[in-house]
């Protein structure tokens, strides 16, 4: 490009996402001259799912602005509790974070999760026909322009995986309300009605049950509840209340 040259900086939670020579407070951009300024943004590698803000000369600027020479740009996060506003807070996520669909399920938050890769396509449909939030650690898939809302997933790792997920969104928690397996809601069964789909050994043990009003899966404390129940503990204890937050 051999376009107006601007003035652009990154905030330091958005700099990891450039090449090291843009990671600079300030760095020297050249552009095309049409293209806008969101493009701009996204050619540094940076998704537009974790800019909260585009401030040109100090003000507030939309992302369809195209810059102009001399002009300096800050690239500010997303504030977080975000709002996502128009839909009841749902999320969708790629075929690399099973972990973490299964532990936001286990909160009780709505977390639709294919196991077999749909593709990016079919992720970025998925996301605007049932208006989730789409998370992935895939940044291509996030600049899909379909796409209803989404959210780049900053470790590797599940538990911080859901500290960050948590942290940014504050969904409603509800333990113990939801399928692992498939994200339905759970029901409290009576031991008679799912005696056929117990081993005996469970069926001794165990009278307290819940089932899946979807797929019928049959839930109890079993041998990996006090591992479960330290994920809820833990996250309950931090972001129970986060929620109010964005009241």
């Amino acid at each position: 490009m051999n376009g107006p040259e601007i003035r652009l900086s990154l905030a330091p939670e958005l700099r990891f996402f450039a090449v090291p020579e843009r990671r600079r407070p300030w760095t020297a951009v050249v552009t095309d001259g049409v293209s806008t300024l969101g493009h701009v943004v996204e050619s540094l590698g940076v998704p537009l799912t974790e800019v909260g803000g585009l401030l040109v000369n100090g003000e507030e600027t939309a992302v369809s602005h195209v810059p102009g020479a001399g002009e300096t740009v800050e690239v500010q996060p997303v504030v977080r509790p975000q709002r996502v506003p128009g839909a009841p807070l749902r999320f969708l996520l790629d075929v690399h974070l099973g972990t973490l669909a299964r532990r936001l399920r286990l909160l009780g938050v709505d977390a639709a999760y294919e196991s077999e890769d749909i593709g990016d396509p079919g992720l970025a449909a998925r996301s605007a026909a049932q208006r989730r939030v789409l998370l992935s650690r895939d940044r291509g898939l996030l600049r899909r322009r379909e796409l209803w809302a989404g959210a780049y997933v900053y470790s590797d790792r599940p538990d911080e995986q859901l500290r960050d997920v948590l942290g940014r969104f504050a969904p409603n928690l509800a333990p113990w309300t939801r399928c692992t397996a498939c994200n339905g809601l759970l029901e409290d069964a009576d031991k008679e009605t799912v005696r056929e789909q117990l081993r005996h050994g469970t069926r001794r043990t165990y009278d307290v049950f819940a089932r899946c009003t979807v797929c019928e899966r049959v839930y109890w404390r079993g041998a990996h509840h006090a591992r479960l129940e330290a994920i809820v503990a833990g996250a309950m204890g931090e972001f129970g209340d986060a929620r109010a937050a964005l009241s």
